[in-house]
């Protein structure tokens, strides 16, 4: 039996927010303007109609700003905060349906006006147990850790409740002798590289043969 993953990528969706003002609404319009009609986006969260208030909001606490008008700049800067917000906001929502929609996440996120910035994600190791040349022995391999590590190989004969060490290998792969023909054996690993150790891999079961 295995258990296998392989690395993948996900998509992020990237708010790379102007600091200047107009430059803030231009790009916030942009997002509006590719979102509007968007199929992927039916009801987006919050409404294109609340991001454009906050839009106007700005515009309009700018050019009171740039008239120099009495109080305007503190208003200016905490109606950017608001716009800001709500694009923070928004950027939840485009997240959300990148993720529902893996195959097409990055044309999503891009559809929706934003960067895309791509991730890897780490699933568990591979930890593989098949059955070993002789009867009664299993072999057991694993994901290299590195070039310098050495691995520590465990198995239990009651479900996981104790366990039993086996001997440390330098490479990713060992076999297991001495099991009962038929008992069903839990595996698990760890490397060990010169951080420390790592963690132990999800057990797997087999029959022995």
């Amino acid at each position: 039996m295995a258990t296998t993953s392989k690395t993948t990528h996900r998509s992020l969706a990237t708010l790379k927010l102007p600091t200047k003002v107009p430059a803030l609404i231009t790009y916030a319009q942009g997002i509006v303007k590719a979102m509007t009609g968007n199929a992927s986006f039916p009801s987006p969260t919050p409404p294109l109609a609340t991001v454009t208030a906050a839009i106007n909001d700005l515009q309009n606490a700018e050019t009171a700003a740039l008239a120099r008008t009495k109080g305007a700049v503190p208003t200016r800067n905490a109606k950017r905060a608001a716009l800001v917000q709500v694009l923070q906001e928004l950027r939840g929502t485009i997240q959300s349906a990148a993720d529902a929609d893996p195959d097409n996440s990055a044309s999503i996120i891009t559809g929706a006006g934003i960067a895309v910035r791509k991730t890897p994600v780490h699933a568990a190791r591979v930890f593989a147990a098949k059955p070993g040349d002789v009867s009664g022995s299993v072999k057991l391999v694993t994901d290299s850790a590195a070039r310098r590590a050495s691995y520590e190989w465990e198995y239990s004969v009651d479900g996981g409740k104790t366990w039993v060490t086996a001997p440390a290998t330098l490479q990713a792969k060992t076999t297991v002798s001495g099991l009962t023909p038929g008992a069903t054996v839990m595996f698990r690993s760890r490397p060990v590289t010169k951080t420390g150790e790592g963690d132990w891999s999800q057990p797997t079961s087999i029959i022995v043969k």
